[in-house]
């Protein structure tokens, strides 16, 4: 069964297509990765899913419910976790569950016990009287997906949920994913971290401009790219330095990416380039201290489609 189906969808803003004749399933079950630089489409798509706004051209469809025909059903069994929180300050951890839960019909007894399960199950329990403007990131983020799951909804969109955060909040988030899909909550997941989506994405889809230009397992999308190869190359000093378009020039080469002192190149795998590479850091005065062949991932295949940083 799919949970989410849209079928040739398009949002114009102006002259500017957002969101291009796009089609996607997502299946009951799935950790589904929905990647994508900025500008991509990715926010125009979740809001048009939840109901936000409504597609120019298309169809999208919830759980079989039409978001057009039927918004409040289509809505109703959907928890969102938005990149900016949405909590309030000045209400309890409890306090704001309890507000967002009701929203969805809950009340009494049944409400109290959905906040209380929802603040154990994001490890706040011992902050739930406590104001969120006193919490630290990792906490709101918690809270956050307290208040998107108490009514326990069968699909659950997270948009950047571990955005600015430590890494052991953002390890228990991504935990809290795993436990939660294994409870049979659909997921829909946003980042700009592609190792959390290599670890808990079953099926991902990357949009540009738009439009997907691929889709599929991780195993899927790096086989996409089997004909290309990537070195990385760690050096000395390269600022002001290091030529970006005469290794770009260089025959082969498809990227070229800095990260700090580190070259990250893609090339042909077809093509023997290395020495040509490597002359442009010693033509320029450049020492390098270390070359490392790389198996593509999923970095890899964002950057060979898109010619982008994930983080770009």
């Amino acid at each position: 069964m799919n949970v989410v189906e849209i079928e040739k969808v398009t949002k114009r803003f102006g002259d500017v297509y957002a969101v291009d004749n796009i089609s996607l399933a997502v299946e009951e079950g799935e950790v589904f990765g929905l990647l994508g630089p900025n500008g991509a489409g990715k926010s125009t798509a979740i809001n048009m899913i939840v109901g936000l706004l409504r597609p120019d051209d298309g169809q999208i469809s919830v759980l079989g419910r039409s978001t057009a025909k039927e918004p409040l059903a289509s809505r109703s069994e959907i928890g969102i976790v938005p990149q900016d929180l949405a909590i309030y300050e000045d209400l309890s951890s409890l306090e704001n569950v309890k507000f967002f839960a009701s929203l969805y019909g809950l009340r009494g007894r049944e409400l109290d016990r959905a906040a209380r399960e929802a603040l154990e199950f994001t490890g706040l329990t011992e902050s739930s009287g406590a104001r969120p403007k006193s919490f630290s990131g990792g906490m709101k983020r918690r809270l956050n997906i307290a208040c998107a799951i108490a009514h326990r909804p069968r699909l659950l969109i997270m948009d950047e949920p571990t955005v600015g955060i430590d890494p052991q909040s953002r390890n228990h988030i991504l935990q809290s994913v795993k436990v939660l899909n294994q409870q049979g909550c659909t997921v829909i997941y946003t980042s700009h971290y592609m190792e959390e989506v290599e670890e808990i994405c079953s099926r991902i889809a990357i949009l540009d401009h738009g439009k997907v230009i691929a889709e599929g397992t991780a195993s899927q999308l790096t086989a996409l790219i089997s004909d290309t190869s990537s070195v990385w190359i760690t050096a000395g000093e390269l600022d002001g330095k290091i030529n970006i378009d005469q290794l770009r020039a260089v025959p082969g080469v498809t990227n070229v990416d800095i990260d700090e002192q580190t070259v990250k190149l893609t090339s042909r795998r077809e093509v023997s380039n290395l020495e040509r590479i490597i002359s442009c850091f010693t033509g320029s005065g450049i020492s390098i201290h270390r070359i490392e062949s790389k198996t593509p991932d999923l970095e890899t295949v964002f950057l060979t489609l898109t010619g982008r940083n994930l983080r770009d």
